[in-house]
């Protein structure tokens, strides 16, 4: 499933794997190109599956014509070795009946990479929030047992809210309760599995809307580094250095390109 850009396959043994969940805004996927833009992370390879929905295009994180004609495709892993750290992006939407093949490959390939842990991003329909979600903060978390084991008590001390369970069955009160992320695309299969492979697995999510969701996504990236402190918490004071998040180069075209001078 992964083919290395070099001759040989790196060595990944104790990295943490971030990677979104194609769900609703797009939120994750848009907080990992903030990470790998930010980090300036370096692709080491792809995934080659027909899980997904195939697409090419030029390189997202381009700094300049040297490098703007690269290519990209619909799942890339990226890497900084100096910070332990490796990050999926996937592109493209899942082909119908291929997403629990794929979390199936994908986990195989984590415990075959001795990935140490994997931090999944992603969101849920912000309507459908009970009223207990919408009197409170729209982030929250889930951890695996095997996770919980060893972060339990660092989520415990920022304060956040573990995802609750509703019932199964929305319009039935007396049906079981489980976790429910409406909108989350494959996160719940990922987790569903994570669990039953014993891998260590956080999800951390962010209740929104469709539209123009680059506020989600900072917020989502602000809420990982709580934890991770993967780059220095914005301080008020100007004399303290801090690195902001990088916008990558396509974004620019989030929203498509301007309008045409000619309409006017």
């Amino acid at each position: 499933m992964f083919v290395p850009c070099g001759e040989s396959v790196p060595d990944l043994t104790g990295f943490t794997l971030l990677m979104p969940a194609v769900s609703v805004g797009n939120v994750g996927q848009l907080a990992i190109d903030l990470i790998i833009s930010t980090l300036n992370m370096s692709k080491i390879g792809y995934f080659y599956t027909d899980c997904l929905v195939p697409m090419v295009g030029n390189n997202p994180y381009a700094t300049g014509e040297e490098n703007s004609t690269e290519l990209s495709i619909n799942a890339e892993v990226y890497s900084l070795p100096s910070r332990r750290l490796v990050a999926l992006q996937l592109r493209s939407i899942f082909i119908k009946y291929k997403t629990k093949p794929f979390c199936e490959k994908l986990l195989s390939w984590v415990k075959g990479s001795n990935c140490a842990r994997v931090i999944v991003l992603s969101s849920s329909h912000s309507y459908q929030r009970n009223d207990l979600q919408l009197r409170s903060t729209p982030f929250r978390y889930l951890l695996t047992p095997s996770m919980q084991i060893n972060v339990q008590n660092k989520m415990k001390s920022l304060n956040w809210e573990e995802m609750e369970k509703s019932p199964c069955i929305p319009e039935i009160n007396d049906s079981e309760f489980c976790v429910r992320i409406p909108g989350g695309g494959i996160t719940k299969a990922l987790y569903d599995e994570s669990c039953s492979k014993e891998i260590q697995m956080a999800v951390l999510l962010k209740f929104v809307s469709e539209g123009d969701n680059i506020p989600d996504a900072l917020g989502l990236v602000e809420y990982l580094n709580e934890w991770l402190q993967i780059i220095k918490p914005h301080s008020e004071d100007p004399t303290v250095p801090s690195l902001r998040w990088k916008m990558p180069s396509s974004w620019r075209l989030l929203f498509g390109s301007g309008l045409p001078p000619a309409l006017f």
